[in-house]
């Protein structure tokens, strides 16, 4: 006489376990997974606002180290900064070099072209001034947008202290603290060029 065997299923406490452990298996490679993109979008955004500003940087860079005798025999450099620069460079190579003026207003660095006017006698008329922003969401604070050295600069001088003997000026340091939310992640991104300016070089 064959016995039938009693079918051996699922008690209803095993289900529950079973329930439970794929539950926590699923909230954990769910967190993970979130995390995983939380971070990477962090990590995409610090790299976004990095190369934005080191491309911002470029043709800053270029008009200063360009930076000549202006239209009427003025200096090169006319006024120097911890959140400002004022110097000529020739910007659109005609024979005229314009006025430019990088300020900090707010957290926007702003920058303020004048072309000169006039015939025989030219003037720089700020009423001409041309002001447009150049890139937002600067957080600087207490750290110095400029910075300037003399020709003995290695790299890692120490900064002139104001007031600053403008014509002993030679290289340039700008560092923007950039950050577009400071109650939200990522962390504020720094960068930092420096550049010399080649019509005032007396090292050669």
């Amino acid at each position: 006489m064959k016995v039938s065997t009693p079918y051996k299923g699922f008690t209803l406490v095993e289900t529950l376990i079973a329930l439970f452990i794929f539950s926590l298996a699923t909230i954990v490679v769910g967190n993970f997974a979130r995390d995983i993109f939380f971070y990477n979008s962090i990590a995409q955004s610090e790299l976004e606002v990095e190369y934005s500003g080191r491309k911002i940087l470029n043709p800053i860079i270029s008009e200063i180290r360009s930076a000549t005798l202006s239209s009427v025999g003025g200096y090169p450099v006319e006024s120097v900064a911890t959140s400002s620069l004022v110097f000529f460079s020739n910007l659109d190579s005609d024979d005229k070099k314009e006025r430019v003026r990088y300020f900090l207003q707010g957290t926007n660095l702003k920058k303020g072209v004048i072309k000169p006017t006039g015939i025989v006698n030219l003037v720089y008329n700020s009423a001409n001034e041309v002001v447009t922003t150049v890139v937002s969401d600067v957080r600087n604070g207490t750290t110095s947008i400029f910075s300037f050295y003399d020709t003995n600069y290695t790299g890692s001088s120490t900064p002139l202290t104001y007031p600053i003997n403008i014509p002993i000026v030679r290289f340039v340091k700008i560092s923007l603290v950039l950050d577009r939310d400071p109650n939200r992640l990522p962390n504020p991104v720094t960068v930092t060029t420096q550049v010399s300016i080649r019509n005032l070089k007396d090292n050669l």
